[in-house]
């Protein structure tokens, strides 16, 4: 099989249209039966959940975020026309398209969707490491005989099952090793499906920039910029030993990369490595006080999300954006690991009033990583007879919500 209707899912002869069904959709590669490794990605995510939910959404273009000093979290793609793209400024983002929907974020739905996601690749292999929210690397060897095809034909099904019962679509990438099947994951967006293979791997990535090798970002790039590295063919060229001396470790992992070599395995079972929520101010804050009060709704959301995926968290990292966008990160550890907006947010403050000091900061963000089972977070603490009962009056209300809605009930901090 060298070439597959997407549609049909029959394998297709020469011609620019399916034999079976008409289908201009043909994926083709003289090695599309052999490859293995896939990555996919959903796009446009959260924006195409809104439009899901939404009919009066559907053909306009739809921006989700927070207010006009906020950021574009995401951009279906009729707003991306506009030159509109992820963490652009809000108002940038309206300037450029002053008709765009514009859709606060809901992430305990994003998540659920993530979740009806993540099912339907679990059905496919066992072999399945989220990468985010909206993404996810798989590994297919050995699926032929359960599925009586090869992984090329089993992931054109599970785009199609993914579009018609969760209602969004996805975009899918194959290749032989997880690093390549991300490049092509994001090559023929929207419903897109790319191959690279070991024959024009080398090829294939030889004009691309620099950046495209995960790890070089500006700084990486400029100073291999400095070196006349602009392009992935210049690493190509240079032996690795002269990369080693110049870069240490990077150099070895830039001249294997550069050459299509990832022998990073599918971890089946990892997850995501960070959880996060920000806001940005309408105007600057200097007081620890209007700090603590923009916390809370922050630690509610990552709690939620917490609560939502099944995981606890060991480490809460707090995120200051000063006035002239420099930004400032602090963490902590916990003594145990958490799943409550309490304890999320009393980590916080603890951090953010360390940093409360007089200097004007536009944005304010909480994060928490290092998950565990939800099953080990907040055990009884001895030291503090109180945990237990924060641990069930958080519960008590997340009961109350989900009966009657986010807003039925809250704490009184959450109130203005």
């Amino acid at each position: 099989m060298e070439a597959l209707c997407r549609d049909c899912f029959a394998p297709a002869d020469g011609g620019t249209a399916c034999g079976a069904c008409g289908s201009a959709r043909i994926v083709r590669h003289p090695e599309l039966a052999r490859l293995a490794i896939a990555h996919v990605d959903c796009d446009a995510f959260y924006a195409a959940v809104e439009k899901r939910d939404d009919p009066a959404l559907r053909g306009r273009p739809v921006l989700v975020g927070g207010g006009r000093r906020g950021v574009v979290m995401a951009a279906c793609y009729d707003a991306r026309a506009f030159g509109i793209r992820s963490a652009m400024p809000m108002f940038e983002a309206l300037r450029a398209c002053p008709d765009a929907a514009v859709v606060r974020p809901d992430m305990r739905k994003y998540a659920a969707v993530s979740r009806e996601v993540r099912t339907l690749l679990d059905g496919v292999t066992p072999a399945v490491e989220p990468v985010s929210i909206d993404e996810a690397v798989l590994d297919l060897s050995g699926t032929g005989r359960l599925h009586r095809a090869a992984p090329a034909a089993t992931l054109a099904r599970l785009a199609r099952r993914i579009e018609a019962e969760v209602g969004i679509a996805v975009s899918i990438g194959l290749s032989y090793n997880r690093f390549l099947a991300k490049i092509a994951s994001g090559m023929d967006k929207p419903r897109g499906f790319f191959v690279i293979g070991r024959g024009d791997a080398m090829r294939f990535l030889a004009d691309r920039p620099v950046t495209a090798i995960p790890g070089v970002g500006e700084a990486m790039r400029g100073r291999l910029a400095g070196d006349g590295i602009a392009t992935v063919g210049d690493l190509q060229r240079m032996d690795e030993a002269a990369l080693v001396r110049r870069y240490g470790a990077t150099g070895r992992r830039l001249a294997r990369l550069s050459r299509g070599h990832d022998p990073r395995p599918v971890a089946a079972g990892a997850g995501r490595k960070s959880l996060s929520a920000e806001t940005t101010f309408a105007r600057d804050l200097t007081r620890i006080e209007d700090l603590e009060a923009r916390l809370w709704p922050l630690a509610e959301k990552v709690s939620r999300r917490l609560k939502a995926e099944g995981i606890g968290a060991r480490t809460i990292a707090l995120k200051l954006k000063r006035a002239d966008f420099r930004v400032l990160t602090r963490s902590a550890t916990l003594a145990h690991p958490t799943q409550l907006a309490e304890t999320i947010w009393r980590a916080g403050v603890r951090l953010a009033a360390k940093e409360a000091d007089g200097t004007p900061w536009r944005l304010i963000g909480l994060g928490a990583s290092r998950y565990v089972p939800a099953a080990d977070a907040d055990p009884p603490d001895l030291a503090d007879p109180r945990s237990l009962r924060r641990r069930e009056t958080e519960r008590a209300i997340d009961s109350i919500r989900e009966r009657f809605g986010d807003e039925s009930i809250g704490r009184g901090r959450g109130l203005g």
